[in-house]
């Protein structure tokens, strides 16, 4: 009640809700959910753009077949040369890339937000040298230079994951430490195996070679096959964790607080991350860059507050198939999407380590 001659006190306005300004608060019946609006967007923008590289990739040759063949080939009107170049040959390759990209690509996502460093990837923490070792290791000895089986890369992927945890003083150690760590020991790793295939005779080196810098070449539908039924399996994993992981960017204590369990997530997040790298590697070899590119490039798109574990897959999908179209034409012989990621990628980890980050500091 107020006196008279006194205006009475306004009513208190009810608290906003604290939306982060790339999401949108969708409500229903009982459920309330944060729609990563920028996210979803950035998706689907990706998606069209793999989609047209993909088609820029089946028209890509290195045997000069033109456009016409190539397209009756794909209908299947064409003369039986051309059907089995581009239906079985082709094709099956663009697939097993778009996978190994994707799966690259979440790896490279889940171990830079694991350690907090975009450098920390599983390029340069020794779990595709892992995996490239294991691999290679398996053709001493052979007259044919052929690799081993596809299931060998999580195996030597795993090893090395540990070494590198064990030395680290653990998987939730600082972002520098883990990167320092696995760089030694991916120089270890690769030296040992740069031994094994140095006392192996011409036919084997050769034949290991090609993969070893990671290529596409004769991957059909047996590798694909694999390689999508684990991702399938795994990438409903990945998306909750990385739902969890975006908590992992307060402290610790922040996190804890949160209802974070702070080493089941870590541990979850290695292993999946190392899983996808060694599969990665194992199908297609350890082609350079694009776990750590792909990650950047999808934060860039949909914005700091999230995890882009769906962009960085549609990412590493678009890089790789861009980089084997490319490889099949910039030269006058077919060059290796490994060579292809690694002579681009060498002038993006320069723009990475001298773009400085002022809201972290870190690289």
């Amino acid at each position: 009640m107020t006196s008279a001659g006194q205006t009475p006190a306004p009513a208190p306005e009810p608290a906003a809700d604290v939306v982060p300004p790339d999401s949108l608060v969708l409500r229903g019946a009982g459920f309330s959910w944060l729609f990563p609006r920028r996210s979803a967007l950035a998706a689907l923008l990706l998606l069209p753009l793999t989609a047209v590289l993909g088609t820029a990739a089946v028209l890509a040759s290195s045997t000069g077949m033109s456009m016409a063949d190539t397209l009756s080939g794909l209908l299947g009107t064409g003369d039986a040369g051309s059907v089995m170049i581009v239906r079985e040959f082709r094709l099956p390759r663009i697939f097993v890339g778009l996978m190994v990209g994707a799966a690259l690509g979440v790896s490279g996502c889940l171990t830079q937000t694991l350690a907090g460093n975009r450098l920390a990837t599983p390029d340069l923490v020794g779990v595709n040298e892992g995996a490239t070792a294991v691999v290679v290791a398996t053709a001493a000895g052979s007259a044919t230079g052929m690799v081993g089986q596809w299931w060998l890369g999580p195996l030597g992927a795993i090893g090395a994951a540990v070494l590198v945890v064990l030395f680290a003083g653990g998987a939730g150690s600082g972002g520098y430490r883990v990167l320092v760590v696995g760089i030694g020991v991916s120089t270890f790793i690769g030296a040992v195996g740069d031994l094994v295939l140095s006392r192996e005779n011409d036919n084997t080196a050769g034949g290991v070679f090609l993969w070893a810098v990671g290529s596409l070449n004769g991957r059909d539908w047996h590798a694909g096959t694999p390689l999508l039924l684990i991702l399938l399996v795994l990438v409903p994993f990945v998306l909750a964790v990385g739902h969890r992981l975006q908590l992992l960017r307060f402290d610790d204590d922040m996190a804890a607080s949160l209802g974070v369990d702070l080493r089941r997530v870590r541990a979850a997040a290695l292993a999946l991350a190392v899983l996808l790298a060694g599969v990665a590697v194992g199908v297609g070899g350890p082609i350079a860059f694009v776990a750590l590119a792909a990650p950047i490039l999808a934060q860039r798109v949909a914005g700091p507050t999230r995890v882009p574990v769906t962009g960085s897959a549609l990412t590493g999908a678009a890089l790789v198939t861009a980089a084997d179209a490319l490889g099949r034409v910039v030269a006058p012989v077919e060059l290796p999407v490994g060579v292809v990621t690694s002579v681009l990628g060498g002038p993006f980890l320069l723009w990475v380590l001298f773009r400085a980050d002022w809201t972290t500091g870190k690289a």
